[in-house]
């Protein structure tokens, strides 16, 4: 059954999700704030800036101009930056409440908000009323753009407080490369996005240094820990953190070299400063707002994330990589568990 979507944010990843979409066969639109980008898609069908050497399918229509994008849909699905999200969401609440639409909302965005802590299913259900909107889901696992791009074998979670609303974003999603399971852990599948992109971060500095498969097996396992202490802390199941949008996103993002986190991370190594990388990436680096409000969320609650915290004191305070790196391994003894 085809179904009308507008996927808000035409990145590497909004992009992607939204050809899948129209391949399964629904009625697409992608919105970008960029005119420039619109008239692209529109017309050569491509997306230069983020997916090179690809082409879109010329049935999903691009737009620059919100209200044409969303009014009479019924999935709304925003893969814009973490630190934006609440904005373009008030925007869109804006529109609902003058069309009287209820779409569902998706989510497909990976980071915490800095100003509140909040993960992004918090800050769009606060920006939209519940009058405007049916259920809240978040889209996560690893799943670089690149490898859908090409129909790679793709295994993601689609996560709700209601399962009706998962089960929806597992439907129109899932097809015979991209296949989506259903959890009702919203929390700890949003910290798990978000938080792996931290230790992406560290992954890419490893490998900057020159470090080898051990030192990165120990960043991913001990990086997978201080996650799930962080998200338990916030009511997340543990067995969260095993699953697709834990160990999975980590594995995957933690390296790839198709990962900007594990980029910047590898540039930072190579003694670029953050500001350089951030210049050069020319793309949001979602794990560096992270690492902060990571950081800070740790510090306020009591729990122990000695590795984002070494990479936290590596952005925000100049502390050079290979002390952050020793200062780890010289900590006291403790045991694993």
């Amino acid at each position: 059954m085809t179904e009308k979507i507008a996927v808000l944010g035409a990145g590497s990843w909004g992009s992607i999700l939204a050809n899948l979409l129209d391949e399964n066969g629904n009625e697409v639109r992608i919105w970008s704030y960029n005119p420039k980008q619109v008239e692209e898609l529109n017309t050569a069908h491509t997306n230069s800036r983020y997916m090179k050497n690809f082409t879109f399918s010329d049935s999903m229509v691009a737009y620059d101009d919100l209200e044409e994008a969303i009014t009479g849909v019924g999935t709304i699905l925003f893969v814009v930056p973490a630190q934006s999200t609440r904005s373009v969401a008030e925007e869109v609440a804006k529109i609902l409440k003058k069309t009287g639409d209820r779409p569902q909302i998706v989510h497909a965005s990976k980071g915490i908000e800095q100003s509140t802590y909040q993960r992004m299913s918090q800050v769009l259900a606060e920006a939209i009323p519940q009058s405007e909107r049916k259920g809240i889901s978040v889209l996560s696992g690893p799943s670089q753009a690149e490898d859908v791009a090409r129909r790679d074998i793709t295994l993601v979670t689609a996560a709700s407080e209601d399962m009706d609303a998962a089960e929806h974003v597992q439907k129109i999603f899932m097809n015979h490369y991209f296949r989506v399971y259903t959890n009702n852990d919203i929390i700890g599948v949003e910290f798990g996005a978000a938080l792996k992109n931290i230790i992406a971060l560290g992954a890419g500095a490893l490998y900057g240094l020159g470090y080898g498969d051990n030192a990165k097996a120990a960043l991913m396992t001990r990086g997978l820990a201080e996650i799930s202490r962080l998200g338990t802390s916030f009511g997340a199941d543990p067995m969260t953190f095993i699953g697709l949008s834990g160990v999975g996103d980590i594995i995957v993002t933690a390296t790839s070299e198709n990962s900007r986190n594990w980029r910047a991370g590898n540039e930072l190594a190579k003694g670029q400063t953050l500001d350089e990388v951030v210049d050069n990436m020319g793309m949001v680096i979602e794990g560096v707002a992270t690492t902060k409000a990571a950081y800070e969320l740790a510090q306020q609650r009591g729990v122990s994330m000695p590795i984002t915290e070494a990479i936290y004191d590596v952005l925000y305070n100049g502390k050079e990589i290979r002390q952050a790196v020793s200062d780890l391994m010289r900590r006291e003894g403790k045991a694993e568990f």
